[in-house]
């Protein structure tokens, strides 16, 4: 029988010296005993799944509007290929899976509706009033406004969970230094592996998207260095396999290119700089997970003509600027009505202030839910 006893040895056997144990976490802030059959970081990993800011990425933008079509990836999808390339990485390097699975469920439950547009939005609104990180917000989604335990406020997650969380950073994510969580230190594999994972998930499927909603042209693609050289790659027999088929199986081999190339060069690394430790790890005053010079290069194309040809593709910017106006609307009317809002919003006033307490909400909402307030709060004719 698999209990809290043989997975502590199981990782203390199997795992690298590098990886971070359950058995040395630096706990919880309101300590509770260990659960007999599974360890702490996968206790944190069905916490995040079953908790509601977790359920309502599957109506959050990531490039695409949810109403835009089923098809296309929403937050959850998202979340869903980061946590899976995340593990397949940290398995190969022996890192702790359960620990970076759960970062890789958590790291975007703090995203706002319509995607980055909607971030930025309240970032402005609340410039007096401490401003809007995603990032940030994650963490006080799982520290105190999910509310499921009788016993604390939020999740209660370890220390290691949220500080992933935290200091998440990608070329859309910004890290933020928060006081308790080592803002001093570098964070674990397991968090740099998801920061990684993150880029490869978005990038890959954001080209998915990106062609199957015609914003972005195959002739484009194959200018690039990195797309051509996966074309030339593919097998005589798929010489005549229909197009769909063959973007997946591109998609597919780039994915791949990326997974292997950081795991070879990551390994590379931690052997290099003689890494032996957790501690190693977070004293080492840079990251250790990486791509190749090589593979940076050809990712580097790749990655700008995403953002101009997609990113700021006139109608995801006519989409995003229209998210901006929604949300700045709701939030002036509720700041300037508190009364308008729920009464459990209304309760948090009284402790977290006006502004911040219709941050949170709009924060939580989903793309469907903002929209349907709008609607409520500015059509003349829909009931309220």
């Amino acid at each position: 029988m698999l209990n809290k006893k043989t997975i502590k040895i199981i990782e203390r056997e199997l795992l690298a010296s590098f990886a971070m144990k359950s058995s040395e976490t630096r706990g919880r802030v309101y300590p509770e005993e260990e659960h007999p059959y599974r360890s702490a970081y996968q206790r944190d990993r069905d916490r995040i799944i079953h908790s509601a800011a977790f359920r309502r990425l599957e109506y959050k933008t990531q490039v695409f509007v949810n109403h835009e079509g089923d098809y296309y990836r929403t937050r959850l999808t998202h979340t869903l290929e980061v946590a899976q390339i995340a593990r397949t990485i940290a398995f190969a390097l022996r890192l702790n899976v359960d620990l970076t699975e759960a970062i890789a469920l958590a790291h975007d439950v703090g995203h706002t509706p319509f995607g980055h547009s909607g971030e930025d939005a309240l970032n402005e609104l609340m410039d007096s009033s401490g401003g809007f990180n995603h990032n940030l917000h994650g963490l006080r989604v799982v520290d105190e406004l999910e509310e499921r335990y009788p016993d604390f406020p939020g999740l209660n997650l370890t220390w290691e969970v949220r500080e992933g969380i935290v200091k998440h950073s990608t070329a859309f994510d910004t890290a933020v230094k928060i006081k308790g969580l080592a803002p001093e230190e570098m964070p674990t594999l397991e968090t740099q592996i998801v920061d990684i994972a993150d880029e490869i998930a978005y990038d890959n499927h954001d080209i998915d998207d990106g062609l199957t909603s015609g914003l972005l042209d195959e002739a484009d693609l194959e200018k690039l260095l990195l797309w051509d050289k996966i074309c030339r790659a593919i097998p005589k027999k798929y010489a005549t396999i229909d197009k769909d088929k063959k973007r997946h199986h591109i998609i597919r081999a780039l994915i791949n290119m990326q997974v292997t190339d950081l795991i070879a060069r990551t390994e590379h690394t931690i052997r290099k700089k003689r890494i032996r430790s957790c501690m190693d790890v977070k004293r080492c005053g840079e990251k250790l997970a990486s791509f190749s010079p090589e593979l940076q290069n050809l990712r580097r194309p790749l990655r700008e003509m995403l953002m101009k040809n997609l990113y700021h593709h006139y109608r995801v910017v006519r989409m995003a600027d229209k998210a901006k106006r929604f949300i700045k609307d709701l939030f002036e009317l509720y700041v300037s009505t508190p009364q308008a809002l729920p009464m459990h919003i209304q309760k948090r006033i009284e402790t977290d202030g006006v502004e911040r307490a219709v941050c949170d909400y709009i924060a939580g909402m989903t793309d469907r839910y903002a929209l349907d307030e709008y609607k409520k709060l500015f059509y003349p004719y829909e009931k309220v």
